[in-house]
């Protein structure tokens, strides 16, 4: 990414230099330090993520597994900082739900409350269901994750499960 533009802010001499030794302690200089506060690498990603989800819409299934396997490889504290914010792509109803159930399955996992965001996400007004086949819908009735079925998805397997 080119940069192209400059950021100024006004700050107290003891600020500066609280950040000034912050960065050196992690070996970067100034600039890189702040904007690794600002916007750090798992937020970009998932981010990024979410981008591609939105504007892929033939790849959705590849998307939610690389979500599902990056949330997996987090650390909770990685985690907070990655989906902190809510998706900045418009994301369609069904892709808003799945990401908004694996993002509160995986904060149930770490044992962390899920951000406010995924919480604004309407439900889906139609169950959808990971087969056609209709003898399968009671097993994926009781076995899909609390955040999907809450979400009228219907799965049998969510982040950290593979079928």
């Amino acid at each position: 990414m080119s940069k192209t533009h400059q950021l100024q802010i006004r700050i107290s001499a003891e600020d500066k230099a609280r950040i000034s030794a912050r960065a050196a302690r992690a070996g970067m200089d100034v600039s890189k330090w702040v904007l690794q506060q600002a916007l750090p690498p798992a937020e970009r990603k998932f981010q990024a993520l979410c981008l591609e989800l939105a504007t892929r819409p033939d790849a959705r299934s590849f998307m939610i597994a690389e979500f599902q396997d990056w949330f997996t490889r987090l650390t909770a504290s990685e985690y907070m900082r990655a989906v902190r914010h809510a998706p900045e792509a418009r994301l369609a109803p069904f892709e808003a739900n799945y990401l908004a159930a694996m993002v509160e399955q995986a904060a149930a996992i770490h044992g962390i409350s899920p951000p406010r965001w995924t919480g604004a996400v309407k439900a889906l007004d139609t169950p959808w269901f990971a087969s056609s086949l209709k003898s399968l819908r009671l097993w994926l009735l009781t076995q899909s994750p609390p955040p999907f079925r809450r979400r009228n998805l219907f799965i049998d397997s969510g982040v950290g499960q593979r079928v």
